[in-house]
């Protein structure tokens, strides 16, 4: 199968490593409007280099496109490879805009091709054991989820043409660092989102981001499942991601990729400590990408529908949506339609 990629920067390096361990695929080309990257990451992984990501499609005609992109140019690069054919794989957010979202889900549809979003934390073991022990009711019913994300990202981070612009990021701390936490939010809620309030503020690089760096965020789910997250980019370092389910009998607390159930009364019982951790600059993000696109392809090898296409991925973009609502009409609670 014939991949090619666009958008060379740093999340791209996840993609093609995953790419590198594939027996099924072969990478090639890539795209970046700036050649050295391009150069760069094809002398690394393979394919041919291109500036113009359309000239690579209409040249090389893959089979699926993995977009690295800008959270702006998601949608409009998925379009075009839809339109060509191509399966596409994409970094999140699927959208940051609700018409770009509802143009993107029709695509997918009317093209018959597979569409991505790359949510690879549900892929960690820490989640999907927690997933599958609240699907059992293994220790009770889901009562509430309580989540933080604390990270740290200084003036340097800010220094390229996109990010902490509105324009063209859609946001900051919620819809780049924290979505990942909000979409797993509502995998563990199973159920629909029903409700939304947030209250956002810039406290740590007012003269540097137009968008907010702290967010606090509640979702009320169908089931009557309520869920808070707490995020900042504007903390001393980048900590472990924690998340609370609380649940009959206690709390399944996944803190990183190590998930451990804590009764009412005694200690913590670790229930999974994976063998394989990520290291490096950003072993919080964890080890996911590459568990995720090797189920994309084998969905693509078998047919089967990958689980997080453009519609279950989109569900974080309504979320997300309706908290930036929600934050600029000073909390007021904002309602969602299902």
């Amino acid at each position: 199968m014939k991949v090619a990629l666009i958008g060379c920067g740093s999340i791209s390096k996840k993609h093609f490593e995953a790419l590198d361990a594939l027996d099924n695929v072969s990478l090639c080309a890539v795209a970046d409007i700036r050649p050295e990257r391009a150069d760069a990451a094809a002398k690394q992984y393979g394919g041919r280099a291109y500036t113009d990501y359309q000239e690579m499609l209409l040249r090389e005609k893959p089979d699926a496109v993995h977009i690295c992109t800008p959270h702006d140019l998601h949608v409009p690069m998925a379009l075009d490879a839809l339109a060509k054919h191509c399966h596409v794989f994409c970094e999140k957010p699927a959208a940051i805009t609700p018409d770009d979202l509802l143009k993107l889900q029709k695509a997918q549809t009317e093209s018959g091709r597979q569409v991505g979003i790359c949510f690879q934390n549900r892929c960690n073991s820490g989640a999907k054991e927690a997933k599958r022990l609240l699907e059992e009711g293994t220790y009770g019913k889901l009562l509430a989820i309580r989540a933080s994300v604390d990270w740290c990202r200084g003036a340097d981070y800010y220094s390229d043409d996109w990010h902490g612009r509105k324009s063209r990021e859609g946001g900051g701390v919620l819809i780049n660092q924290a979505v990942h936490t909000l979409d797993l939010l509502q995998y563990f809620a199973a159920s629909p989102a029903v409700s939304v309030q947030a209250h956002m503020a810039n406290d740590h690089l007012q003269d540097v981001i137009d968008v907010e760096d702290t967010a606090l965020v509640r979702c009320r789910f169908q089931n009557g499942v309520l869920a808070q997250l707490n995020a900042t980019t504007a903390f001393a370092c980048n900590a472990a991601v924690v998340i609370d389910l609380f649940v009959e009998q206690g709390v399944l607390r996944l803190e990183g990729p190590v998930l451990s159930f804590v009764p009412p009364d005694g200690d913590a019982t670790v229930l999974v400590r994976p063998t394989v951790s990520a290291t490096g600059s950003k072993a919080y993000w964890g080890t996911g990408h590459r568990k995720l696109i090797k189920e994309f392809y084998r969905c693509l090898e078998t047919g089967e529908p990958f689980s997080i296409d453009a519609y279950e991925g989109g569900k974080a973009v309504r979320l997300f949506l309706a908290a930036y609502r929600s934050a600029e009409a000073g909390g007021a609670t904002q309602y969602l339609d299902n």
